[in-house]
């Protein structure tokens, strides 16, 4: 597609460049010289003079005090979050601008009934036939469901409903082996739950109980709407055995540990450790030949395998009726559709509407048939000239990064030589792969939204099969170009961004250098940083889970995470309710060596002179201020209370205020000290 592209750019210049040839004539005796043609003005960012939305300050508040209201305080208080959301700022706002012209797409494709990306889209979007159709696609499951009479049956069950897509107590997936990442292996995850973590079911919090009830009102109605009697009897009897199994699950700070979710055992070895289920027959029954398995919370697995051997068969059922209702539920009769979202995007999140039918219907095309999709999107939407210029400043903060570790003091020369090497081991992709899937296998039809669900589920899931026994695929993308985030992979010694992030406010070719430094370049400090951060610096050059630091290196780096630890667990968002410091510190440390390696890497391209003074902000002040602008977001409660939980990155605010560690924010903005956010140089952490 690359090629494609600067096929169709080439094609385009050569055409608008045609013209008629002139014979040349020799000039007249006397010649008054033409004034020369005016240039062409220089193209405008998208926001503001320079790239940054002034109007969304709010000045009367001190940038030592609240650097976040300083820079975002009139935008937050102007923009309301729209009724389908359950927070909004930049990145939801370009989310819509993503669905937007993934629409114009599907909607051609929708004219053509040869057309996969149309039929899948048609057949969302005719709700009518849906309604009419009642159960009847998904009875012949839910009667697979109500046929176990014996546990023997159950390893089938939760087989068939891996495939489908559906959760079951025992999760797995397909990844690279982080001792030996050249191939894949087999993974089992902590399932069996219903709420998005342990600490729903367990917390005292008085503003989680209320969760509870909405869970247990919720397994009552899906029970019902599936026709089963008792249903409320039945409801408190799935959530007491989910709370018997959130009581073995790992903590979210425990999960994210390269370390102990990394426990690598011959399949039958874990069998034996884990009576009450048929591990190995689940495996095989799901397609999967494998001696040996990957437990990421063996502890968890263990124990959620000895509640699923005592828990009643009825419960066991019960609890796969209602998990499969709410996975296919948006291809399901409304009154399902209505009770999966008022769980699960009200009482969760407090979003108050479901998104639209389209909306929806694009994110359900885009997860399905993806590739073919992100091959249209970046041909119409992402200019090879964006991704040149994004290429050229990812190089310079890679480079940074490099400086940055040649003048560590407190790192082994031998510990820097290898972190060198792991840098320039990185591979960077920018806006789209360069091989796709084929979909040739998978079966579209324009009259069955559920049969497409369950289809592209379970090719999804062959897809993934494949893997096992094969080449490492350093060509598959784990987002597609439509999504507006990035991320960095361990094992495969990459950080990727796909292109809707490329956009303003993160990056905009015509604004000026210092707003992009501190948007884009920020996060793509961060995303490189990640390989270095808690977790990340645990993987060697090969991007192996192996042991490379020096035991000084390692001591001095804990000590500075444990001050960053400490900061953000001073932050309280509500009375009681605190940003968790050792659950957000690998994104901590991300934003904290994101944006020190990028306005080092701003500070390189400057070659020593001073930035220009625009609209009479200095370059300093524009690259914080293009930090703080990317962080935009107002939240709805219910949906920060949420992430506090489960989302490993702190909330917005809190995410600019790492700006406070950095010595240059401080004459930029004349911090003094008595002011909030004023640390004393040694209270600052530093780490990169």
């Amino acid at each position: 597609m690359r090629s494609l592209i600067a096929i169709l750019a080439a094609g385009t210049a050569l055409g608008g460049c045609a013209t008629t040839p002139v014979p040349m004539v020799p000039p007249p005796a006397e010649v008054v010289e033409a004034a020369p043609p005016a240039a062409a003005p220089a193209p405008k960012p998208e926001l503001g003079t320079f790239g940054f939305d002034t109007a969304g300050m709010n000045t009367t508040v001190l940038p030592g005090n609240n650097f976040y209201e300083y820079a975002n305080g009139t935008w937050a208080k102007a923009t309301q979050i729209p009724a389908d959301k359950s927070n909004y700022g930049m990145f939801t706002m370009l989310d819509d601008l993503s669905k937007e012209r993934t629409r114009t797409i599907v909607d051609e494709a929708a004219k053509d009934p040869n057309n996969k990306i149309g039929q899948a889209y048609t057949a969302f979007l005719d709700t009518a036939a849906i309604e009419s159709k009642g159960l009847t696609p998904i009875d012949p499951w839910l009667a697979d469901i109500r046929a176990v009479d014996s546990r023997d049956d159950l390893p089938a069950l939760y087989a068939k409903a891996d495939r489908m897509g559906i959760p079951n107590p025992f999760l797995l997936y397909i990844g690279q082996d982080d001792k030996n990442p050249t191939r894949y292996v087999t993974s089992l995850v902590q399932g069996g739950i219903g709420m998005p973590d342990r600490d729903y079911y367990l917390s005292k919090d008085p503003k989680i109980a209320p969760k509870r009830d909405a869970y247990l009102k919720h397994l009552t109605n899906m029970l019902t709407l599936a026709g089963e009697t008792d249903a409320a009897k039945r409801a408190a009897a799935i959530l007491a055995m989910e709370t018997d199994i959130a009581k073995v699950h790992w903590t979210q700070v425990d999960s994210r540990d390269a370390d102990k979710t990394y426990n690598l055992f011959q399949l039958a070895e874990f069998d034996r450790s884990a009576p009450g289920f048929d591990f190995t027959r689940f495996l095989k029954l799901d397609g999967i030949e494998a001696s040996e398995v990957n437990v990421l919370q063996p502890s968890a697995v263990r124990g959620t395998a000895a509640v699923v051997a005592r828990a009643p068969l009825q419960v066991l059922r019960d609890q796969m009726l209602v998990r499969s209702l709410d996975a296919y539920s948006a291809v399901l009769p409304s009154a399902i559709d209505r009770e999966a979202f008022a769980f699960h995007g009200t009482a969760l999140s407090g979003t108050p509407e479901q998104e639209v039918r389209w909306k929806r219907g694009v994110g359900f095309v885009t997860g399905a048939l993806s590739d073919d999709v992100s091959k249209i999107y970046v041909q119409r939407y992402f200019p090879p000239e964006t991704k040149a210029a994004a290429d050229t400043l990812v190089r310079n903060v890679v480079e940074a990064m490099g400086r940055r570790i040649d003048g560590l003091s407190w790192m082994a020369p031998e510990t820097k030589a290898r972190a060198r090497a792991k840098l320039a081991n990185f591979t960077t992709k920018i806006g789209y792969p360069d091989q796709w899937h084929d979909y040739s296998a998978l079966t579209i039809r324009g009259d069955d939204a559920f049969g497409n669900m369950v289809r592209a589920n379970e090719w999804a899931h062959v897809d993934a099969l494949s893997k096992l026994g094969g080449p490492i695929r350093k060509w598959e993308w784990g987002m597609t170009p439509m999504t507006v985030n990035a991320y960095a992979n361990f094992g495969m010694q990459e950080i990727v961004f796909p292109a809707s992030i490329l956009q303003p406010p993160f990056f905009d070719p015509n604004a000026d250098p210092a707003i992009n430094y501190g948007g884009i370049g920020a996060v793509i400090g961060h995303e490189i940083s990640h390989h270095f951060d808690d977790q990340g610096s645990k993987y060697d050059e090969q991007g192996r889970l192996k042991e490379w630091w020096t035991a000084a290196d390692k001591k001095a780096f804990e000590a500075a995470t444990k001050s960053l630890v400490a900061q953000y667990d001073a932050y309280e968002i509500f009375p009681g309710a605190n940003v968790k410091g050792a659950f957000t510190l690998g994104e901590n440390i991300g934003d904290l060596a994101g944006l020190t390696v990028a306005y080092d890497a701003y500070q390189h391209t400057l070659g020593g002179q001073p930035a220009p003074v625009i609209d009479g902000t200095t370059g300093d002040q524009r690259f914080y201020l293009g930090w703080a602008q990317v962080w935009r977001r107002n939240y709805r409660e219910e949906n920060l209370r949420n992430r506090l939980i489960t989302d490993p990155h702190s909330p917005s605010e809190q995410r600019t205020s790492v700006v406070r560690n950095l010595d240059p924010w401080y004459p930029a903005f004349s911090v003094q000290p008595g002011q909030t956010l004023y640390l004393t140089p040694e209270q600052r952490v530093r780490i990169w």
